[in-house]
């Protein structure tokens, strides 16, 4: 089992795009989503994923991600309700590694930043980041795909 350690932040400024090392497209869909799970199907560039979160929203979360062959993440995303399109930018800050997604679209925008870490960071973070919205379900991608921006989100 794989425990997924993840916080969520909107962003105080875009001064954050002056440390960004890498940048990457990518498609996502759900299969199927509720307030304590989701089926995802992601695709960057010839690569593809097939991921299964498990858990409420909030830092940790059970998290499963596979491998599949793009033409199958291709069909399994005409099944989906709705898809997502955003660029993932990498920016590393002090020994953390921050993913930042810019979202496209109907969602275009957003922009949150994301913290994967081995264990809960409670030390500094950067300026550029804002309000934390971890446990704020309406940011997590399966509810914005369904549902939109959320109001009030700055």
């Amino acid at each position: 089992m794989a425990i997924e350690i993840e916080r969520k932040f909107l962003l105080a400024s875009d001064t954050w795009r002056r440390h960004a090392v890498s940048v990457r497209a990518l498609r996502q869909g759900y299969v199927c989503s509720a307030p304590d799970r989701s089926v995802r199907v992601r695709i960057s560039g010839p690569d593809a994923w097939l991921t299964l979160k498990f858990g409420p929203a909030g830092p940790a979360r059970e998290e499963f991600e596979y491998a599949i062959p793009l033409a199958d993440a291709e069909a399994i995303l005409a099944h989906a309700a709705d898809t997502i399109d955003k660029q993932r930018h990498i920016v590393p800050w002090q020994g953390l590694t921050f993913e930042i997604d810019e979202f496209h679209g109907r969602l275009a925008g957003l922009v949150i930043a994301e913290l994967e870490t081995e264990r809960v960071h409670d030390g500094p973070l950067p300026d550029w980041i804002g309000r934390e919205v971890t446990d704020d379900p309406r940011y997590y991608n399966a509810v914005l795909v369904r549902d939109g921006l959320p109001e009030g989100r700055r």
